[in-house]
């Protein structure tokens, strides 16, 4: 038996799902497909359904529903079962033909329960029962139209996306980004009756939305299924605002009491705030080919997480633009295929160089296994060269689909490395050393003035220059790698010089991005003045300034720069290798800003008597496995960072931590960033309830089974008089993928 990890709680929860798919239409939402992606593939699933037909769809309103020949319906989700979702589910069903459906949720009932306003002690008295889940039975039959036909609600924990044995990401909580202090304005705006808060280190749970704690409670759920799985006891651990609100509802989480009483083993789950430490998600340091394929290659339609690999060279269609889209798209999640995924995380773990190496010794090795014609060459990998061993298994269609997933690795890297993109990767990089030096022996507008002949209006700029976006990722690393600073007469017009320049930068360009579309509000550049421009750019230097003050709060790690001396250049040094650090000083000092969170009256008491007694406070470093969460989201870099450092700290670790993130691997293209941060915030929403929710019985009301008759029905309706507690639904802001950056009003 495998030895229980992030990858085997994430393929024992698809095996569920699977052994209820067979012969089946599957409708998957985002989250859940790219959690199969990664954690098992898609042939799987279609293995399972057994139809020569496929019949995977998307879960979204306007999916296409099954016919007379299509009986069965499985529905793969990874949100709660609420509001829009439960609308979605009542008009695919109406409009098809299921006579059986299974509702899988990635949430765990107690959590349904709290999105239902029961109170934790009523909730405590509905243990071991399924109230919400049954009721939803009752309703799916009711949409199939016939109460005799069967219904089935359960969940499964599909929280994670494993890129990696020990690196995995929670695509459902892509949305999910710490909180900034501007965002402390708007919460005082939505309790106006209530104490004022005054900065970040006085936000709590009772504090945040209803629809943010519910997100919350969601991804909570899913941890304290993890770690039910690794068969531990965790010890929570918080740097950062909100990353002590999640912990504080780990550490606190009821239905895990139980679990943690027979655990066997103990795990420190340590969660950070990437808002803390924005320069190393931006930064162009890490020098690894991963990063940059998931930087400068499309993204896969749907996913957070991959990129769409060009297979074109692989048919007999020529290169050209018109024919790209008319074969599939290769990836890089390849886990039915064990050469491919030995690369890929080959590929993780190592340098630029060497990854580059490394991909064409397996394109060499299994040229030569295929006894295809291959002409060595030593010396540089060049793209062309491995064009080169690709295209041998262009024409023999069984070496081809031996190694169509390792094929899919190499052309992902040669496609990078012929990226103009990639070239300008070492601009990026020569740009960012010559900040930090000029951070260290200037002041923070001499540094603005740096960058001030950088920001060209698009029909000036060559491929050289930088575009309105990179200058935005640019400004980012500047505030988040100064920190704090003083505000000075000379700062405010250099501020005012780049403020300027940029609104008009935005006015003259031909066509808005993505991006700049959000951050000015304007769909098209026609509609973009001028004073729409620099309300927009006003706003992101509010946001810049919050970023420099995110460790304001700090006392340990207050500062990721390392000034220059006479014998080393000024760098950087990530806030994450010294949380890393700290957590394995061999002098084990009591943290200061890795904050324990206590989980009852026992882990209270021995807080508050190692004030007094010698008692030592609990630490990370006190249990075998190390859990970093990073909220907002960790990079490729970061991780191979942090594989490499924890043996250095402590030798004879049996095996590095797992690390998890609720982002891309790196920022996508790097906007996916930009955009959570520059966004102009928006005001807090309200929503009435939805039409598709019924009501939840008492403790005692009889509870009917997945198979429910008529007069169970009208046994039902009958205890509906004895039924006490209104359900209200859970507000339409929270849609299928969670709080949205745009609720929070960031």
């Amino acid at each position: 038996m495998s030895t229980p990890g992030v990858l085997t709680f994430t393929q024992q929860a698809w095996e569920q799902v699977l052994a209820k798919v067979k012969r089946a239409v599957v409708y998957l939402d985002a989250a859940c497909a790219e959690s199969l992606h990664w954690g098992c593939g898609s042939s799987r699933l279609l293995e399972a359904v057994g139809n020569s037909a496929c019949y995977l769809r998307e879960f979204e309103p306007a999916a296409v529903g099954g016919g007379a020949e299509q009986p069965k319906a499985v529905f793969v989700l990874s949100c709660l079962l609420k509001g829009r979702t439960v609308e979605t589910l009542r008009d695919i069903i109406c409009r098809s033909h299921f006579q059986y459906c299974v509702v899988v949720t990635a949430v765990n009932h107690a959590v349904h329960l709290t999105a239902n306003h029961v109170p934790p002690a009523a909730a405590a008295e509905l243990e071991g029962q399924q109230p919400v889940f049954e009721q939803l039975e009752e309703k799916l039959c009711e949409w199939m139209g016939n109460m005799n036909y069967t219904a089935e609600v359960l969940h499964v924990p599909l929280l994670l996306a494993c890129a990696a044995p020990h690196l995995a990401l929670t695509p459902a909580f892509a949305s999910l980004f710490p909180l900034l202090p501007q965002d402390v304005h708007i919460l005082n705006r939505a309790r106006s009756d209530k104490r004022r808060l005054g900065n970040l280190a006085e936000v709590d749970a009772t504090t945040l939305t209803p629809e943010l704690l519910l997100t919350i409670r969601c991804l909570v759920s899913g941890l304290s299924s993890l770690c039910e799985h690794l068969g531990v006891r965790e010890e929570c651990f918080a740097v950062g605002s909100l990353s002590r609100i999640i912990a504080a509802d780990l550490a606190n989480f009821a239905p895990a009491k139980n679990r943690r009483k027979t655990a066997t083993g103990r795990a420190s789950v340590v969660f950070v705030d990437r808002t803390l430490d924005l320069t190393g998600a931006v930064g162009h340091h890490g020098d690894n080919l991963v990063e940059k394929i998931l930087s400068v290659l499309p993204q896969l339609p749907g996913h957070t997480n991959d990129v769409m690999v060009n297979m074109v060279e692989l048919t007999a269609l020529q290169a050209e633009e018109e024919n790209q889209n008319m074969v599939a798209p290769g990836c890089l999640a390849q886990s039915n295929d064990p050469a491919a995924k030995a690369l890929w995380e080959a590929l993780l773990n190592t340098k630029h160089k060497e990854a580059v190496m490394e991909v064409r010794r397996h394109l060499v090795e299994a040229a030569s296994r295929e006894n295809l014609p291959i002409k060595m060459s030593m010396g540089r990998v060049t793209p062309g060269q491995l064009t080169s061993y690709i295209h041998l298994f262009k024409n023999n269609l069984k070496a081809l689909g031996n190694h169509c997933g390792l094929l899919q690795l190499g052309l992902a890297t040669v496609q990078t490395l012929k990226h103009p993109q990639t070239a300008k990767w070492d601009n990026f990089l020569a740009f960012e050393r010559l900040l930090l030096q000029s951070i260290g022996e200037s002041t923070m507008s001499v540094v603005l003035n740096q960058l001030l002949p950088m920001i060209k209006p698009s029909n000036q700029r060559t491929n050289d220059d930088y575009s309105p976006e990179e200058l935005l990722v640019l400004l980012i690393y500047i505030y988040s790698v100064s920190g704090e600073f003083s505000v000075d007469k000379d700062l405010g017009e250099g501020e005012e010089k780049v403020k300027k320049a940029l609104a008009r930068v935005f006015c003259e360009e031909s066509e808005l991005s993505p991006l700049l579309q959000k951050i000015t509000g304007c769909d098209s550049s026609i509609n973009l003045t001028f004073h729409k421009s620099r309300r927009a750019v006003d706003e992101l230097f509010t946001s810049l300034r919050d970023i420099a003050g995110a460790r304001n709060l700090m006392k340990q790690f207050k500062s990721v720069y390392v000034p220059g001396n006479h014998t080393h250049q000024a760098s950087y040094k990530p806030l994450l290798k010294q949380v890393v650090e700290e957590i394995f000083n061999p002098e084990r000092p009591d943290p200061v800003d890795i904050e324990h969170m206590s989980s009852g009256l026992t882990d209270l008491l021995k807080t508050g008597f190692s004030m007094f007694m010698k008692v030592s406070r609990p630490h990370p470093s006190d249990h075998p496995l190390l859990i970093l969460f990073v909220v907002g989201g960790v990079t490729v870099s970061e991780a191979k960072m942090i594989k490499d450092l924890v043996p250095s700290l402590k030798p004879g670790t049996q095996s590095p931590p797992y690390l998890l993130g609720v982002q891309p691997l790196p920022w996508q293209n790097l906007t996916s960033l930009t955009e959570r941060i520059t966004a102009p915030a928006q005001p807090w929403e309200t929503s009435s309830p939805s039409a598709a929710e019924g009501n939840l019985p008492q403790k005692n009301s009889p509870v009917s089974g997945k198979q429910r008759g008529t007069s169970r029905r009208q046994a039902r309706e009958a205890q509906r008089s004895m039924w006490t507690r209104e359900v209200s639904s859970l507000p339409r802001a929270l849609d299928d993928r969670g709080v949205t950056r745009q609720t929070l009003g960031c």
